[in-house]
């Protein structure tokens, strides 16, 4: 099933359900296969098919069974350095563009991108704890079940140490 725009070339299934993710994402909707499918009035079985198909060509990803996103494609990186001058005032190039900025507009710049910077070392912070919990936690449950297992074993015996366990 397709359908002609005004070049007078074809739309492709494919294209249209790339479409229709796209427009859901521009709306901040869900990208289901039956949102899609709804959407593009394609049966199922053509929106399974297509969807496979752009995540294969690396266009979607798919987040669980039967959502998919975008994949963001950004151009090639710009080289980028960043000068002081012996003025005060701070240089950054970036590609071919050449940003001149003022003491002031170079400490405001930074305080702007300490957010971004602030916001990945927070996440950064907050995985490693996470980590750490997890790991103490099964280290926890761990001595808790030797633990349980010692005192079972040792159970009316009469040594300094059966006493510091049952105590525990």
């Amino acid at each position: 099933m397709q359908s002609e725009p005004k070049s007078g070339k074809p739309i492709t299934s494919t294209d249209r359900i790339y479409d229709a993710v796209r427009e859901l994402r521009s709306l901040e909707q869900i990208a289901t296969r039956e949102t899609v499918a709804e959407l593009t009035g394609l049966k199922m079985a053509v929106v399974d098919d297509r969807l496979r198909t752009l995540v294969d060509d690396g266009k979607l990803k798919r987040l669980l069974r039967g959502v998919y996103e975008l994949v963001e494609v950004y151009p090639a990186t710009r080289v980028i350095s960043k000068t002081v001058l012996p003025t005060g005032y701070v240089k950054y190039d970036i590609g071919d563009f050449v940003l001149t900025l003022t003491p002031v507009e170079d400490r405001v710049l930074a305080q702007l991108g300490m957010g971004a910077a602030g916001q990945a070392i927070l996440i950064n912070s907050a995985n490693q704890h996470l980590y750490l919990a997890t790991e103490l936690a099964a280290k926890v449950e761990k001595l808790e079940r030797e633990l349980k297992a010692h005192r079972a074993a040792n159970k009316g015996g009469d040594s300094p140490q059966t006493d510091w366990i049952a105590a525990s």
